[in-house]
């Protein structure tokens, strides 16, 4: 495109005052009175053929310069038109719904692709498909059992849509399409999909509803569901210019289309109006390249900068997929006030209503939230036994203490059990005794594992200057660690061992010639929980006692570490320190430690001998959730990762917090 320069006029605030504007441009951008030429050659600027648009079209016409039409991607956000996108068009020639002219898009349509296009056209199909992408992606999925069978699906648009008129249609379009749709599909339903916005009451659509839902054979879809599915199972589909139907096609259906939109004209649709003589027929490889890949610009959700597809793919993908686990109604029982906000960011796609009382039980179509374990003999007493959602810290959770008010990272969300509860198998211990961990799954884990332990990362990332120096001479140096031994983790993970005093006496049984260094837990070191029963006399048990050194550090200076159900036993095999464990923490049992304390009943359920990356894989791929602190939107546990490192480094918050935390924590 010419010129590094656009030009806007002043009266189209909404569009200059967008602080990204001029990045996702890559041009400085300048307002203009439209008085005057704007000087070097500046393109001007505005949104499609509304009227910022219009303006641009007659300022460049008026001033012999360039025009920038620019409009949202197809691939544009997750939730609808008033939430942010994170793609642009940027059109210097028309734009891609105006069939009276030619635009950029129609022109890269044109281009054929090479080999490498061609595959990459190929995979970009298979993952839209994969993904059930749209233009927008915050809707749930239509429940498959439901739909009715067999269907065409007919699309409604709002009313007042540029893209109707300027894709030769009107509104007596819709009510043909319709009825077309009738005639010639005697032996199916026909589904009209209403549009998101006029669902919302935004604005009106085209159809009576009432009329609508009088005829028997057609069913009004209305509730705001994703049109994934709907396109995936239909028949056919019949659209106006909607852009579900360039989505039908990327799912290879047959499209009948009453306008002439973008994706009409090219001999992939069966088309009602003639077509440009501008459009010749091309394969949908070359017309999904062209519209996907080289017409649209991307960006990445979490860091603003401009990116592939396949990676907006990704993101939005995972969005989709995590807001679908649970049920569309939540109860969340129990949780302070703090936490709220975060429950509703990691069971986002679910209507969550907080309660401090339970309400009857009974069929319902919610579920029950809780933290862990906290409430379960409430939950028990009152008949909830089913349909829990249990709640606790993920393994790579923050900087800072939990117990500090500190917003997590990770949380795991947990529908059969929690991964501390030894008494009962957990989503966590299912999934090691039976995914099917494939080669790319272990790839994955080995390069998360390897980003972990290069970048020191543990729980909650507490970092501590001091260096502890081995003492010379001795063969055998062994890191007890200690827990809050009213902790949940002890109650429903530990065998016969429970306190700290008698972890430290048979580690020392155990082990009588090593040097032992016990570490306190360090909500117990920051006074935030109490010091186990007999605590104070571990000296008796041990040679030496740490405290402010981090857990990391210490790896490389002992042989082997003893716990109970910490943890920090999982983080030392991360980094292949030798772990012996005297209760039945999540990762005993699988063959990857030396385990005393486990009892017939899980050593059952924990037959399968797996690999580390196997372990890494199930803990911190497969069972977490993680919610970035940027977006406050899910994303992986390499950026987790990413983001920890960058926590790490700011400033370290007010000791305010901590005291709050001291006034507030509920024993």
């Amino acid at each position: 495109m010419a010129g590094t320069l656009a030009a806007v006029h002043w009266l189209d605030w909404g569009l200059w005052s967008q602080r990204q504007l001029a990045s996702r441009l890559d041009a400085s951008v300048a307002i203009t009175g439209g008085l005057l030429p704007y000087r070097g050659g500046a393109a001007y600027i505005g949104w499609g053929l509304k009227k910022s648009g219009l303006r641009a079209l007659a300022l460049s016409k008026r001033f012999d310069g360039h025009c920038w039409l620019l409009e949202d991607g197809f691939l544009r956000s997750l939730e609808g038109s008033t939430s942010p996108s994170y793609s642009l068009v940027v059109d210097d020639v028309g734009i891609y719904y105006d069939a009276s002219r030619s635009s950029r898009l129609e022109r890269l349509a044109a281009i054929s692709l090479d080999d490498a296009q061609q595959d990459r056209a190929l995979r970009l199909l298979q993952a839209w498909r994969y993904h059930r992408l749209s233009k927008y992606n915050g809707g749930p999925d239509p429940i498959p059992n439901a739909l009715p069978k067999p269907y065409v699906l007919v699309v409604d648009q709002t009313a007042g849509d540029a893209a109707i008129a300027a894709g030769g249609a009107s509104a007596t379009s819709f009510q043909q399409m319709l009825g077309d749709a009738l005639a010639a599909n005697p032996d199916c339903r026909v589904v009209v999909r209403v549009h998101p916005e006029v669902v919302q009451g935004r604005k009106h659509g085209h159809y009576d509803l009432a009329s609508l839902r009088a005829n028997p054979r057609i069913v009004v879809v209305a509730d705001g569901s994703h049109p994934a599915l709907w396109i995936k199972h239909a028949h056919a589909v019949y659209t106006v210019t909607s852009q579900i139907g360039f989505e039908a096609l990327l799912w290879s259906k047959s499209v009948h289309v009453y306008g002439m939109p973008f994706y009409a004209g090219w001999g992939l649709t069966q088309d009602l109006l003639p077509a440009p003589s501008r459009r010749k027929h091309i394969p949908l490889e070359q017309l999904a390249y062209a519209c996907l890949i080289r017409y649209a610009r991307y960006f990445n959700p979490e860091t603003g900068l401009g990116c592939e597809i396949e990676t907006l793919m990704e993101w939005m993908g995972l969005q989709r997929k995590q807001r679908q686990r649970f049920p569309a109604r939540l109860l969340a029982y129990g949780f302070s006030r703090w936490k709220q906000p975060f429950v509703r960011d990691f069971l986002a796609g679910s209507k969550t209503v907080f309660t401090q009382t339970l309400p009857p039980a009974g069929p319902s179509d919610y579920s029950i939230v809780t933290w862990g374990h906290k409430h379960s003999a409430e939950l028990e007493n009152a008949g909830f036994r089913e349909h829990v959602l249990r709640i606790e810290d993920g393994f790579l959770r923050s900087v800072g203490l939990g117990a500090d008010l500190i917003r997590p990272l990770s949380w795991v969300i947990d529908p059969e059990g929690i991964y501390y509860d030894a008494r009962s198998r957990s989503r966590l211990e299912r999934i090691l005794a039976q995914e099917p961990f494939t080669d790319a799954l272990r790839e994955r884990a080995a390069l998360l594992r390897q980003l972990i332990v290069e970048a020191g990362v543990t729980k909650y990332n507490l970092q501590h200057p001091e260096q502890w120096q081995r003492p010379s001479g001795k063969n055998q140096v062994v890191l007890v660690i200690g827990q809050v031994e009213s902790d949940a983790a002890i109650r429903y993970g530990a065998n016969t061992v429970r306190r700290n005093l008698d972890l430290l006496k048979s580690v020392r049984q155990a082990r009588p010639n090593a040097w032992l260094l016990y570490k306190p837990h360090p909500d117990v070191r920051a006074g935030l929980r109490k010091q186990g029963e007999g605590e104070s006399d571990a000296l008796r048990w041990c040679d030496e006692i740490i405290g402010d050194y981090s857990f990391e550090s210490l790896l490389p200076h002992v042989d082997e570490v003893h716990v109970l159900t910490s943890l920090a036993g999982f983080e030392a095999l991360l980094r292949h320190v030798p772990v012996v464990t005297w209760g039945q923490p999540f990762y005993a049992g699988w063959g990857l430690t030396e385990d005393h304390e486990m009892t017939p009943q899980v050593q059952a359920r924990r037959t399968r001998r797996i690999s580390l990356d196997d372990l890494v894989a199930a803990t911190l791929i497969l069972y977490p959730t993680y919610v970035s602190r940027v977006t406050r939107s899910f994303c992986s546990p390499e950026r987790a990762v990413q983001e920890l490192l960058a926590w790490r480094s700011e400033r370290k918050p007010s000791p305010l917090r901590r005291i709050v935390a001291r006034l507030t924590r509920k024993p």
